[in-house]
């Protein structure tokens, strides 16, 4: 089957969270919480090694926007589900739809962290892969020096089925990195 013909909620709660799909006009509050994050954020992510204007982030949502409808990447910006705010983001990525198998990846606005947010936002993501798009596979990968992103998939429940030695550069240049990969499967 097209996965671009596959129907499912483009947005979904949680206890505190309200998780959906990237929307022109979220390029603002974004980069509020990248510029509040970005040292905590360049060790780990691509997109902190040069600061970005607001613009260029509308930019960048919006082709995630047409990747969500397109089913290429699914994309998912995270907010306080009271207040608005804006949490951070998260994902289901590099997807195999005949599997299906999708892999989860995170960041949060420093602001939020250490409050439980990325946990309960990644048991949403994973409960909404098994349930809504039927996986059969849901990975984590994860440098194995960030232990703060390790914890999450750790105590969620996930299996660690390796580590990659010498697997990729270091975001930030700094050497080679090693990673992790947790997974559930079904």
């Amino acid at each position: 089957m097209n996965p671009i013909l596959l129907d499912f909620p483009e947005e979904f709660y949680t206890e505190r969270l309200h998780i959906r799909m990237p929307n022109p006009g979220d390029g603002k509050v974004v980069h509020e919480a990248i510029l509040a994050s970005r040292e905590e954020l360049k060790p780990w992510m691509p997109f902190a090694q040069k600061e970005q204007s607001v613009e260029e982030l509308e930019a960048n949502i919006r082709e995630a926007h047409a990747q969500f409808l397109k089913r290429e990447d699914l994309r998912l910006h995270i907010f306080h589900k009271e207040t608005g705010e804006f949490i951070g983001s998260s994902g289901l990525h590099r997807m195999n739809w005949d599997v299906p198998k999708f892999e989860i990846g995170y960041w949060i606005d420093t602001r939020h962290s250490g409050k439980g947010y990325m946990s309960e936002a990644v048991q949403g993501i994973t409960d909404f892969a098994f349930r809504e798009l039927k996986a059969r596979r849901v990975e984590i990968r994860v440098d194995s020096r960030n232990t703060k992103s390790r914890r999450i998939p750790e105590r969620l429940g996930f299996t660690l089925e390796g580590i990659l030695k010498n697997d990729a550069l270091a975001e930030d240049g700094n050497g080679l990195r090693d990673t992790c990969i947790y997974a559930k499967v079904k």
